[in-house]
């Protein structure tokens, strides 16, 4: 099998070979990012005194930072003095078909064996929630749902045209990032998200499904109450970085339901730096959440500074996914 098989019998729970994963080499990587560039937008850095550099990015929101290796945070967003300026609120031309030159070039290339995935910035929630900053945004939700309301339908009628683009340049899936979640609970009731939010998933995963791609979410902190919501939403993986936060015998509970893509947890099981604790964790999401008939992807966390750790202790889980993650 190639990769890109393993990677879809893996989703689709048709028996892969091996477990599919994103490991760096020498190691097993199923997986290739083929990402748009936005036409006409190449946005720099800029210091402006004290360390302390900015840059606006393509939605018009302000992004600052005090190293030179972080993404940075949103200080300023383009809505957040008054809502009253979405009505002449620009988007950004993501669906331009010429975006998507280097991703058709990459899907077309015969020597990629591998799962294509399109990014995106997020589902309506991410972006817009930079655009009021987080903290606003959260309050919005209660005191202004109408023109939050407002403000996703425009987001979302954009991203169902970007979709489409992926499809049609020959991704295999689009993935976007979503933090939902604190370490103890989602950051909404669940009954606002499904309210609210529910919709525009099932709008964009039924998009994608329609154009024969699949649906890959990332999500930080315990969004374990809507998981059920999101399956029922479409959404075909979830990639999770603290699989233990969810518990890993809970997430089995939708083994045969939809896929997840785990490293060993990087806030708890990492960081024992304990080999018999790392080892025993890779082969116990293999035996909860994947084995023979698929449903788990083995990951690798892609910043071992950001976490603190020599990368030998992902070595020591990488290793053992694959001694543990041969089927055949």
């Amino acid at each position: 099998m190639t990769s890109r098989d393993i990677v879809r019998r893996t989703l689709e729970y048709d028996g892969p070979e091996r477990v599919a994963a994103s490991f760096p080499a020498p190691y097993w990587h199923d997986m290739v990012n083929v990402d748009y560039r936005l036409v006409g937008f190449n946005p720099e850095w800029r210091d402006v005194g004290g360390g302390w550099q900015e840059y606006i990015d393509e939605w018009g929101n302000t992004w600052a930072r005090l190293d030179r290796t972080s993404k940075g945070e949103v200080t300023h967003g383009v809505l957040e003095d008054d809502w009253a300026q979405l009505d002449d609120l620009c988007l950004p031309d993501l669906a331009n078909p010429a975006n998507f030159d280097g991703v058709r070039d990459a899907c077309a290339d015969p020597a990629n064996e591998r799962w294509r995935i399109g990014g995106l910035p997020g589902f309506p929630f991410n972006i817009a929630r930079y655009m009021r900053r987080l903290e606003i945004f959260l309050m919005d939700i209660l005191t202004e749902p109408d023109r939050v309301t407002a403000l996703l339908r425009r987001i979302e009628d954009l991203l169902a045209e970007t979709i489409v683009q992926y499809a049609r340049a020959g991704a295999d899936a689009v993935m976007f990032p979503e933090d939902w979640g604190t370490q103890t609970a989602l950051m909404i009731r669940p009954t606002t998200w499904r309210t609210m939010f529910k919709p525009g998933f099932e709008r964009l995963c039924a998009v994608a499904h329609e154009h024969g791609i699949k649906v890959f979410m990332h999500s930080c902190g315990k969004i374990t109450d809507i998981i059920p919501d999101l399956i029922e939403a479409g959404i075909d993986l979830l990639q999770f970085d603290q699989p233990t936060l969810h518990g890993i015998e809970t997430l089995g509970r939708f083994h045969g339901q939809i896929t997840f893509w785990c490293p060993v947890d990087i806030q708890k099981t990492l960081q024992t730096k304990d080999e018999a604790a790392i080892a025993a964790e890779a082969r116990a999401l293999i035996d909860h959440l994947g084995g023979p008939e698929g449903g788990f992807v083995a990951g690798y966390y892609g910043d071992n500074v950001a976490i603190g750790l020599d990368p030998h202790w992902q070595d020591v889980a990488c290793r053992t996914f694959m001694e543990h993650g041969r089927y055949r």
